[in-house]
C-alpha cells in the first residue's frame, strides 16, 4: 500500500478518469471487478501469469541482460538511425502482454513503448479493463528501433529482432497476448491474412500462448467512417480477454 495517501488517491481518480474516457470514445458503460470474492493480497499482481520458463530472480536477471543486448545490436540497418533501443514497459510478472509493430518518434526519444499518442490511448483502453498499465500488463514491439519516419518494417528488420522478442516473451511468459495491428499479428502468427478478417478470433503464439489479435491504437485515432465502429470492435476483442483472464465484464447499459 501507499505510504501517501493522498499520492493513491490520485492515482485511483487517474484510473477512473482514463476509464471513462475510453468508455466515451468506445460506447461502453459499467465498471469492470475481478470476479473473486476475496481480494489478491496487495504484495502481489491481481492477475497471475503461467508459469514463468525461470525462476523469479534468474528471470529477470536475464530479462536485463537481453534489454542490454538489444542496446547494443547492430544486426540491421535501423542502428544506424535510432537515438536508442526500447524495450519494454509495464510488470515483467503480469498475466497479459500488448505487442506493437515498432517504437516511433516519442518511443525513440524517451526509450519506451507506447508513450505517444497511440499509448495514451492504450493506457485507456487498459484502464477501461480495470487494469493499471503500469502493475497489470507487460508492453513491447515487435521491433526495438524505430524505422525513419515511422515506415512499416522491412522483413529483414523484423528476422532480425525476432530472436529478442522470442526470449523475451519466453521470459515473461503471460497468460495472453494481445497483438495490436497488422505488422505484430503477421509477425507473432506468420500469417498474411490481415487484422479485420484475424481480429476477434483466439489464436495461438508458439502453438502454445493465447493470442488476440485487434486493432492497433493508432488506426482508432485515425479518423475514417471506420473508426467508430473499429472502437467498438476492438472493446469486445478486449471483452473476450477479460473473460479468458477471470475479469468481470462490464454490462451495457439498457
Amino acid at each position: 500500500m501507499s505510504e501517501d495517501p493522498r499520492a493513491e488517491l490520485a492515482g485511483l481518480a487517474a484510473s477512473l478518469r482514463a476509464y471513462l474516457e475510453w468508455q466515451k470514445e468506445a460506447g461502453t458503460w459499467g465498471f469492470p471487478r475481478q470476479t473473486a470474492a476475496a481480494p489478491a493480497p496487495t504484495a502481489a499482481p491481481p492477475l497471475a501469469p503461467s508459469a514463468p520458463a525461470s525462476s523469479g530472480p534468474d528471470r529477470r536477471l536475464r530479462l536485463a541482460q537481453l534489454a542490454a543486448e538489444v542496446s547494443t545490436c547492430t544486426k540491421c540497418v535501423l542502428s544506424a538511425t535510432r537515438t536508442q533501443t526500447v524495450f519494454s514497459r509495464g510488470n515483467p510478472d503480469a498475466a497479459l502482454c500488448f505487442i506493437g509493430e515498432a517504437p516511433g518518434a516519442d518511443e525513440d526519444a524517451q526509450g519506451l513503448p507506447f508513450v505517444g499518442r497511440a499509448g495514451q490511448l492504450l493506457d485507456r483502453m487498459i484502464a477501461a479493463m480495470g487494469l493499471s498499465p503500469e502493475n497489470d500488463v507487460y508492453v513491447c514491439n515487435i521491433l526495438k528501433c524505430r524505422p525513419p519516419g515511422n515506415r512499416r518494417p522491412e522483413p529483414e528488420e523484423m528476422a532480425a529482432c525476432f530472436p529478442y522478442l522470442h526470449e523475451q516473451l519466453a521470459l515473461v511468459s503471460p497468460r495472453v497476448l494481445v497483438a495490436l495491428g497488422n505488422t505484430a499479428v503477421a509477425a507473432l502468427l506468420e500469417t498474411k491474412v490481415g487484422i479485420t478478417k484475424l481480429r476477434g478470433q483466439w489464436k495461438l503464439y508458439r502453438g502454445k500462448t493465447l493470442l488476440m489479435p485487434t486493432f492497433h491504437p493508432s488506426y482508432l485515432l485515425r479518423p475514417s467512417p471506420q473508426q467508430i465502429e473499429a472502437k467498438r470492435q476492438t472493446w469486445e476483442d478486449l471483452q473476450l480477454v477479460m473473460k479468458e483472464l477471470g475479469l468481470e465484464v462490464p454490462k451495457k447499459r439498457s
